[in-house]
């Protein structure tokens, strides 16, 4: 296990130019944005089941016409979506001559409309995005979130399992940056507890990608995040217990927003790890993302804690509110890793890979998909290079 390399804060530049409407009813003016976007033909991609349900899709479309603007729907999107989808879409807009794709749904429905958008333009697959080419240019794609998790709404970012091989694999550019997002709390009203919590857990995660960092000096960005989480926690269990809790589901969907759109992740380094490795359990079992970061997170910071023991200390003390042992700053690391776990187990999610429907036989093959599998380069990690070797111990604390 090789330690990252220490640096100060790096040059950047950042640029996030995602139009934002918040709140109830936000819904009614899709077809007001579109139309201010540029769009004259839509594709209306979403999941199904609640949206169609709850008369989301209805009142999307009659916007839509309102505006005076054409659409075609493409429906389907599954959790961890699925290439072949992406591919039926990509067709479906280039035989129907569509210039904007609105999303409606959550993480999984943006990130295959971003999909879908980039390969309509490109000559190419549009595999080829998802596993190293930058996405230079994409449809616009505007979004109406349903579910406050994977951040897709306002980052530049897209993650798609590959049917062939189920290769779970992320994309990202900043042609992905949806040119609006429409957010309205009361849409994730809906949502069954599990599902509220695994987007707590997925938010949750992208922030601590981001604080495990080996670039010094990042109080700033330090700070936004411990406040992003304390804001989860206050907000998460509340959620969970009270779907009607419209301030709570409020804070919860802004910060799921501003934890991935990378105003926290600005000139630092980050990890992805538990990511990594995450994605092989959901791409293997489809089971829920969150829920398998809820188990990921606490083994990969157990086993990577001693690179930087300080630093897991800093957010056991200022978020979790443990005790600094001075005498013993690894005993305050744990702690904190230890409180994460109880926070996640306490507002629903599994514990360990049996509660995954995972099983130890295939810690070997994923260990090696994750570090290997489809182009990737032999090791997973920006804060510790984690080798084949080490996933796989990182599984073994799951069991």
């Amino acid at each position: 296990m090789n330690a990252g390399k220490e640096i100060n804060m790096e040059n950047f530049t950042y640029y996030a130019p995602t139009y934002f409407a918040f709140g109830k009813g936000a819904e009614s003016d899709a077809g007001k944005y579109v139309k201010r976007f540029g769009g004259t033909k839509v594709l209306l991609h979403y999941g199904g089941g609640s949206v169609i349900r709850s008369g989301l899709l209805e009142r999307v479309k009659e916007s839509l016409q309102q505006a005076g603007i054409d659409c075609v729907e493409l429906g389907g999107v599954r959790p961890n979506p699925r290439s072949g989808l992406v591919y039926e879409g990509i067709a479906l807009c280039r035989r129907e001559g569509i210039d904007f794709i609105l999303a409606v749904g959550g993480g999984s429905t943006i990130d295959s409309a971003k999909a879908i958008a980039a390969g309509t333009v490109y000559d190419g697959d549009f595999w080829d995005f998802y596993t190293g080419k930058i996405v230079e240019k994409a449809l616009p794609v505007g979004t109406v979130l349903t579910i406050s998790a994977a951040g897709s709404e306002g980052s530049p970012d897209s993650v798609i399992t590959k049917e062939e091989g189920m290769f779970k694999r992320g994309a990202t550019g900043e042609a992905f940056r949806p040119v609006f997002s429409i957010l309205n709390p009361a849409l994730t009203q809906t949502l069954s507890p599990f599902q509220t919590a695994c987007g707590v857990t997925d938010i949750i995660a992208h922030l601590y990608e981001r604080y495990l960092t080996n670039t010094k000096d990042v109080d700033v960005t330090d700070r936004m995040i411990e406040a992003l989480l304390l804001a989860m926690i206050q907000a998460g269990p509340k959620a969970v217990k009270d779907e009607s809790d419209y301030e709570s589901r409020a804070n919860i969907m802004w910060a799921g927003m501003m934890a991935h759109n990378n105003s926290c992740g600005a000139g630092r380094t980050q990890d992805w790890a538990s990511h990594d490795i995450e994605h092989e359990l959901s791409a293997q079992y489809d089971c829920a993302h969150g829920a398998g970061l809820a188990v990921t997170m606490p083994a990969v910071f157990t086993y990577t804690m001693p690179h930087d023991t300080m630093r897991f200390a800093q957010i056991a003390v200022r978020v979790w509110g443990c005790q600094m042992n001075f005498a013993n700053p690894e005993e305050t690391a744990r702690a904190g890793i230890e409180a994460l776990r109880s926070f996640l187990i306490s507002i629903g999610m599994p514990k360990n890979f049996a509660e995954l429907g995972a099983k130890e036989e295939d810690i070997e093959k994923m260990a090696h998909c994750a570090c290997f599998g489809n182009g990737n380069t032999g090791a997973v990690g920006g804060f510790v290079r984690l080798e084949q070797k080490d996933v796989e111990n990182i599984y073994r604390l799951m069991l």
